[in-house]
């Protein structure tokens, strides 16, 4: 355990790039009033509304939290909720200029409806999504390619995070994955539905739904998951692939054959789900930048996604909070 934390220590000098589909999770809180007369729905009076950062943001959001100097790479609108995301990721230190704006598309944004009242649990009653499905146009994207060459000299790993927004083009795959085969910096890839088209990444990370996806069958028990972990990880010709598996918690599946099944840390409390697999994807890249072995950075993922499910909504995790979790595990 004292090697999890020495690492953890060590995580908070490196610098990394995170690039991806930037998304605004807003929450808007409404307590029930009455029925409509109108239709039968509920009508709601606003009780607040919150703003954090989702998808990609989350991830740069973790990194930063965990203590790593973070250079956020991704399309945004010319809208309020760009300027709440670029104001929430300068107040975690986060270096913003590599953000570009696109007037002609929104900033991605997933609106949940809360609804409430004395006597009732609040829920998500509706979510909302926002987002343009036209692809970067070459001007933003020449843009985009830009900012990640004069980023990339400056960073010790390479996080790609796609939701299957269209921010990571081909074009900025080939230089990412190129480039960090050339510099040997550690990389890793999040893909929710195109994993296969990056190839030549150093690490991937799915969870078990989206391998089963990508191999186009039911993954029923560990010998159908080895498989498809081998399988995904010979057609990326990858150094690693991480599965998150929910309760059953990760497997890691490496280059030289080896295979680590990770228990989760802690069941005792788990409240939400939501982006525990972008803190996963944080913790797991910035040990490797620190020096870790992969099934020592795998570890360290785990705990920290241990914690993430432990709150409500989309969250991060501090280092703080992971260095004291692993000091109580030994």
């Amino acid at each position: 355990m004292q090697e999890l934390i020495n690492v953890t220590t060590k995580m908070q000098d490196k610098s990394i790039l995170v690039i991806g589909d930037i998304v605004a999770d807003v929450y808007v809180d409404g307590r029930i009033s009455r029925i409509s007369r109108e239709a039968p729905v509920l009508i709601l009076e606003k009780a607040g509304e919150k703003i954090v950062a989702g998808g990609a943001a989350n991830v740069v959001a973790n990194a930063a939290t965990l203590g790593a100097e973070v250079y956020a790479l991704g399309v945004i609108g010319d809208d309020e909720h760009a300027e709440s995301l670029r104001n929430i990721l300068k107040g975690l230190g986060v270096h913003i200029e590599g953000l570009v704006r696109d007037k002609y598309r929104p900033t991605i944004s997933k609106t949940r409806i809360i609804a409430g009242g004395r006597a009732t649990v609040s829920q998500q009653i509706v979510r909302i999504d926002s987002e343009s499905k036209e692809p970067l146009s070459k001007k933003v994207e020449a843009e985009l390619l830009t900012k990640i060459d004069k980023i990339l000299p400056k960073v010790d790993g390479v996080i790609m995070s796609d939701y299957g927004s269209g921010t990571i083009t081909n074009n900025a795959r080939k230089l990412l994955t190129r480039y960090a085969l050339k510099h040997k910096l550690p990389s890793i890839v999040d893909s929710r539905y195109n994993i296969g088209d990056f190839a030549g990444v150093g690490y991937v990370k799915q969870n078990d739904s989206e391998l089963g996806a990508f191999v186009g069958r039911t993954l029923n028990n560990v010998t159908d998951l080895i498989g498809a972990g081998t399988e995904l990880l010979t057609k990326l010709n990858a150094d690693g692939v991480l599965i998150t598996r929910g309760e059953k918690g990760m497997s890691l599946f490496e280059r030289n054959g080896a295979t680590h099944h990770i228990p989760v840390s802690d069941m005792s409390e788990v409240y939400d789900v939501s982006g525990a697999g972008d803190t996963c994807v944080a913790a797991f890249l910035l040990a490797l930048t620190a020096g870790a072995q992969p099934a020592v950075a795998a570890k360290i993922a785990n705990f920290a996604s241990g914690i993430a499910v432990r709150k409500m909504g989309t969250s991060t995790v501090s280092a703080t909070e992971l260095i004291s979790v692993l000091e109580r595990a030994r």
